[in-house]
C-alpha cells in the first residue's frame, strides 16, 4: 500500500472529520453508513489539529493475571509499533465485556510517543488525562478508567473491531472532537481536494442564510441555494 507524503497528511489534517467524511462520498466507493466509528467511541483528549495516522493493531484483556508469556508479549508488540509507517494510530481492541482496565495511562502514552505514535483509538478506556493531554498525545475510548486491573497484550498485528469498524494495520484513520473515519486509500491522495469541493459546494446555502439572518430567508432563495450546493457536488 503507498502512503501519503507528509504534506499530503498535514494537508488533510486543515479539515475536520465531517468534512472527511463528505467529501469521501464524492467517490461512491461505499454506502454513506459504512467507514466511521460510532458514537460509543469518543474523544477524550482532542489535537489542536485533528488526528491523523496509520494503524498499528493489538488486543488487550485486563480481567485475568497474564502469564509469563503474555506479559513477554509486549516488547514484541513494542518492536511492531515501533517499525509501523508514522505517523502511527495505535488501535487497541479490549476484549473484555465491560472495560475493568485501562493500558492507557501516562506511561504507555509517553512509551508510545516515543515509538511514534500520535494517539490512540480504543473500545477501552485511558486514564491520567492531565499528564497526557501535556503529551498531546490523542485519546479516543468508549470510557475513563481508573485501574489498569490485570492490562496485558493478548495478540497484536492483527484486524482488530473497535467503534463498529473492522481495522486492519496500515490503514489511515481521520479523527477529532467528532469521531473517526476510516480513508480508502484508492482516494486518499485526492481527498483533500475533493475537502475543499465539499466547502465550496456548502458555500451557496451557509453564506446565502448568513446574510438574512436579520431579514429572514424566503423558500424559493433556499431551494436555489440548495440546488446550486447539490450542483457543485457533483461537478
Amino acid at each position: 500500500m503507498s502512503r501519503l507524503t507528509p504534506a499530503q497528511l498535514e494537508e488533510l489534517r486543515e479539515f475536520d472529520s465531517p468534512t472527511v467524511s463528505n467529501a469521501i462520498e464524492f467517490f461512491d466507493i461505499r454506502p454513506r453508513t459504512e467507514g466511521f466509528m460510532g458514537p460509543e467511541i469518543k474523544c477524550i483528549l482532542p489535537y489542536r489539529k485533528p488526528m491523523i495516522g496509520y494503524a498499528c493493531t493489538a488486543t488487550i484483556s485486563s480481567l485475568e493475571p497474564p502469564t509469563p508469556e503474555q506479559k513477554a508479549l509486549v516488547y514484541d508488540y513494542y518492536a511492531n509499533v515501533k517499525q509501523a509507517p508514522t505517523p502511527t494510530v495505535v488501535v487497541i481492541q479490549d476484549l473484555d465485556p465491560v472495560p475493568i482496565g485501562s493500558f492507557w495511562g501516562e506511561v504507555h502514552a509517553s512509551i508510545h510517543k516515543a515509538l511514534g505514535c500520535v494517539g490512540v483509538i480504543t473500545n477501552g478506556g485511558v486514564r491520567d488525562l492531565d499528564e497526557v493531554r501535556a503529551l498531546e498525545f490523542g485519546y479516543f475510548a468508549s470510557c475513563v478508567l481508573v485501574s489498569h486491573a490485570y492490562d496485558h497484550i493478548e495478540d497484536y498485528d492483527c484486524p482488530v473491531q473497535v467503534g463498529g469498524l473492522t481495522i486492519q494495520p496500515g490503514d489511515l484513520l481521520h479523527a477529532d472532537q467528532h469521531g473517526v473515519v476510516l480513508i480508502p486509500p484508492e482516494i486518499a491522495p485526492e481527498l483533500a481536494a475533493a475537502c475543499r469541493q465539499a466547502h465550496y459546494a456548502e458555500e451557496p446555502v451557509i453564506q446565502g442564510c448568513r446574510t438574512k439572518f436579520e431579514s429572514g430567508v424566503s423558500l424559493e432563495e433556499l431551494r436555489q441555494w440548495r440546488e446550486e450546493m447539490q450542483r457543485r457536488r457533483t461537478v
